[in-house]
This record gives C-alpha cells, sequence and structure tokens, in this order.
C-alpha cells in the first residue's frame, strides 16, 4: 500500500508548472495507474503557478486514453475507488471513456488540504490511474499534512535551485522516515534493477523496512541467519567447510 507523494516547491511550481501537470499525468497513467510507485497525492502550496498547473494536468488528462486492467476485480477495484475519493474530492479531470470493460479511466481529484487531512479515504491507495492534488495554505501545512502519511515506497519533490535549501531539508528530514525512496524532480514509477535501488518502505508500504525487493540488496529478502553449532566439518556446506580437518 502506498500513495507515494509528490510535493511541488513554490519556484518549481512558479516556473515548470505546464511541464511538471504533464508529466504527473503520464507517470499517474503509465500502465493504467497499476504501478506500486505510481503517484497517488500531489502536495503543492497555491501561490503562483498553482493554477497553471492544474490547467495543464486538466488538459493532459482529458487526452488521455482508457488502458486496460489487468483482472476484472482489479477494474472493478478500481472503480469502487475513484467513485469514493469522488465522495471526499472534487473531480478535476477524467480521461476519455472507451465504454469497453475492465478499462481504466484516468481521474484527477483536487482538495483543499483541511478536507484531506480529514478524510481517511483520500489517504488511501487507489491501484489504478487515480491522483489528488492536495492545495495547502502554506508549507508549515504542507508538514503536517506529510505527518499524517503512513509508510511510502517513494516520495517526489520537484524544486529548484532558487527554493528554500532550509525548506527542503525540513521536507527531507520528514520523508526520511516516511518513504524508501526520496527523489527529486521526477516521479517513482518505475524503478531500474542497479546496487542503490531501493524498492521497500516503512509499513504498509512493505513489511519490512530493512530490505528492498528490487536491486542486489533484494538477496537479503530471500535469506534468513542459520547457525551451525559443533556440526562435524563433512556435513557443513562447502562455504563453511574448513579445507582440512579440525
Amino acid at each position: 500500500s502506498s500513495i507515494n507523494p509528490v510535493y511541488l516547491m513554490p519556484d518549481a511550481l512558479r516556473t515548470r508548472n505546464a511541464d511538471i501537470g504533464q508529466a504527473l499525468v503520464a507517470a499517474m497513467a503509465m500502465g493504467a495507474g497499476q504501478f506500486c510507485t505510481s503517484p497517488g497525492v500531489v502536495f503543492a502550496v497555491n501561490g503562483e503557478g498553482f493554477e497553471e498547473f492544474i490547467d495543464a494536468a486538466r488538459a493532459a488528462l482529458n487526452r488521455q486514453v482508457p488502458q486496460t486492467m489487468l483482472t476484472p476485480a482489479i477494474a472493478q477495484a478500481f472503480k469502487n475507488g475513484v467513485d469514493t475519493l469522488a465522495m471526499h474530492a472534487g473531480l478535476l479531470a477524467q480521461g476519455v471513456d472507451s465504454g469497453q470493460p475492465n478499462q481504466c479511466r484516468a481521474h484527477l481529484f483536487v482538495t483543499e488540504g483541511d478536507d484531506w487531512a480529514k478524510n481517511k479515504p483520500l489517504q488511501q491507495e487507489v491501484f489504478g490511474s487515480s491522483a489528488v492534488i492536495v492545495r495547502c495554505r502554506d508549507f508549515e501545512q504542507m508538514q503536517a499534512l506529510t505527518e499524517q502519511l503512513e509508510g511510502q515506497l517513494t516520495a517526489s519533490v520537484h524544486a529548484s535551485e532558487h527554493d528554500d535549501l532550509m525548506i527542503l531539508k525540513k521536507l527531507v528530514s520528514q520523508l526520511e522516515r516516511k518513504a524508501g525512496r526520496i527523489l527529486f524532480n521526477g516521479f517513482g514509477t518505475g524503478v531500474e534493477v542497479c546496487s542503490a535501488m531501493v524498492h521497500g518502505g516503512p509499513f504498509p508500504a512493505t513489511s519490512d523496512a530493512r530490505t528492498t525487493s528490487v536491486g542486489t540488496a533484494a538477496i537479503e529478502r530471500f535469506l534468513r541467519p542459520v547457525c551451525y553449532q559443533d556440526v562435524p566439518n563433512n556435513i557443513l556446506p562447502s562455504v563453511l567447510a574448513s579445507t582440512k580437518d579440525v
């Protein structure tokens, strides 16, 4: 379970609002949103560039064609999920309706920070192409809402070199306790299988935040310690056995 929060810092929102809006829709629609790292919530302070970001995301989503989901049960769960979101947040835009069965019609919602804080359904994962944009009064409210988050797989921060360094440090310090992977100026959708990659996070994103399911360190997930005490040398596993009798 992970809603993979996205944070839009003031200068990035002011200077790259349209690009971020389009990229958000592309990320949430990838694979019909059937990625556990798909963005599910976007926090942004209401200020310069916010409405332009909203407009760009709306325009991109209105053109988004539906995609077939993995199973009918997953498609039905997605429909139930967006119906629940619609009960607690305003519908900003939705993708094209094909009229065909088991299709994921992308949905984007918007709500105020106070409303997000008091509505648990808005804080739950909806597996599929959907996200909730949360309009925050200020950075302090963004921090307070972040404290309400459960454990996450990823957290994405969109910022520029002109954004307040101390604010960014405070946010990253929070996210270190909330997510297994923190990335800047991108989205968590998709991973690279490499030694540096971590695909895990605090509960309920994963059951054990100490391990990862992607990358070379993933071997730890499939191992458990075994102690061989006073076991005869010729019975020990070869990697432990001495080359001479002891």
